[in-house]
């Protein structure tokens, strides 16, 4: 209590001095450099023949995905940072490191299998893999900093909704 009662004296410039910018700048890069490259197998495919054929029909409207993926991956950096900057150890940055590298090793590899190769089972298959290391980052996240595992909540929910359509694109 008496720490956000400090933390609320500050003035603004006193608290983005207490901001680590190269971990902040360097978490968003990670975070959208993996969603960049997933969109190289996504964009051109949303509006392909193919997907059109598949896409479940409570699919939201195309132009929701990158608004929400935008969003999505903006609330990944922020964690990915609040976890590294509130470590206390070596261990617990491998820790960090590992979990948010393998999550978005698997979403881009979604990205590649679904829509680059065409595959709806073997895209539910990794999106059931991305969906528990979810869940580990999470559960990673929380032991050192509740912020951060607050933030991936979204896409934890975004992500069970995307495997209920990938689900339903291979019905």
């Amino acid at each position: 209590m008496a720490a956000r009662k400090k933390e609320a004296g500050k003035s603004v410039v006193e608290r983005l001095k207490g901001i680590s910018w190269k971990v902040l700048v360097l978490s968003l890069i990670i975070v959208y450099l993996a969603a960049l490259i997933g969109s190289l197998f996504t964009s051109s495919s949303v509006k392909s023949e193919w997907y059109q054929q598949i896409k479940p029909g409570i699919t939201p409207p195309s132009y929701i995905f990158p608004i929400v993926w935008n969003i999505l991956f903006f609330l990944i950096a922020l964690s990915l940072y609040f976890a590294w900057t509130n470590s206390r150890n070596k261990s617990d940055r491998k820790k960090i490191a590992g979990v948010f590298a393998a999550n978005l090793m698997l979403n881009v590899l979604w990205s590649a299998l679904f829509f680059g190769m065409k595959n709806p089972l073997a895209g539910f298959i990794d999106i059931i893999l991305l969906w528990l290391s979810i869940i580990f980052m999470i559960a990673a996240t929380w032991k050192i900093s509740r912020a951060s595992a607050y933030l991936l909540i979204p896409y934890f929910l975004w992500v069970s909704f995307a495997a209920v359509l990938n689900y339903l694109a291979i019905s």
